[in-house]
């Protein structure tokens, strides 16, 4: 074979080669964009995800607090009741022992 043509073959080989490197190449960029693509949406969609889960514990921890506040509120109820029932019951009581005070203050002027 003569030199002429196998350096022919060879340029060739060379410029066959640079092709499959640059589709290489593209192919890996193309990969690699569509790789990048799909973990921004995995990564949005966990966005979302951990977004509504977190407002549905917001929404659990919001009923909780609100059951408690209620569960407070009637406790104070009731004590305010039975505060008020005490001291009606001991009116009577202070009331008598005010006016025994008061007559044995008016006794012992006379």
């Amino acid at each position: 074979m003569p030199r002429q043509e196998v350096l022919k073959e060879i340029k060739a080989a060379e410029e066959t080669a640079e092709e499959i490197v640059a589709e290489a190449e593209a192919d890996r960029e193309e990969r690699i964009a569509d790789a990048r693509e799909e973990a921004e949406e995995i990564r949005a969609a966990a966005k979302e995800e951990a977004e509504a889960a977190a407002a549905d514990r917001r929404e659990e921890v919001e009923a909780e607090i609100e059951a408690k506040r209620e569960e407070i509120l009637e406790a104070g109820d009731e004590d305010r009741e039975a505060l008020v029932e005490e001291a009606e019951d001991r009116l009577d009581s202070a009331v008598a022992l005010a006016v025994e005070h008061f007559e044995e203050a008016v006794n012992a002027q006379t």
